[in-house]
């Protein structure tokens, strides 16, 4: 399972044109599934994305989590992050995990996260998306819990 964070001072989702969802300042996260993804990785990515410091503290550190500034995430589904570009001119999404086990995977992310205390916006699964976003540093982070065996 991977979850690319990116430190925003703003973010939204749009489907058809209207807006489904709104953070000020914290995480947009997007979070790919991967095909070989077991049960329990969802909490560890959502531990992991919850503690990480990346915000600065009053010294200008990247010091504090988006729970030690009172931030929000706004996750957002992409089974492209699992897109194997290695060969030819087209990717191959085979690495990612179906569109059942990714949703469930993607909720029990996003329940996790809340329950750590993260105020939590979703993006919708299956969903063709607008996502807006203020980048702020620009600071991008990946995480990643490997499936068992990789």
């Amino acid at each position: 399972m991977r979850a690319l964070l990116q430190r925003v001072s703003r973010a939204a989702v749009r489907v058809d044109g209207i807006e489904i969802a709104r953070i000020d300042r914290g995480l947009l996260i997007l979070l790919g599934v991967s095909a070989r993804d077991v049960s329990g990785s969802e909490e560890k990515l959502a531990a992991r994305s919850s503690e990480l410091r990346i915000f600065e503290d009053d010294q200008g550190k990247m010091n504090r989590s988006v729970r030690d500034i009172g931030g929000a995430a706004l996750v957002v589904p992409q089974f492209t992050l699992y897109a194997d570009t290695s060969g030819g001119r087209r990717p191959s999404l085979d690495g990612a995990a179906a569109p059942g086990p990714a949703e469930r995977a993607f909720s029990a992310f996003c329940a996790s996260l809340a329950a750590l205390g993260v105020p939590t916006e979703r993006g919708r699964f299956g969903a063709s998306m607008e996502v807006e976003l203020v980048n702020q540093g620009p600071a991008t982070f990946l995480l990643e819990i490997a499936p068992p065996g990789a």
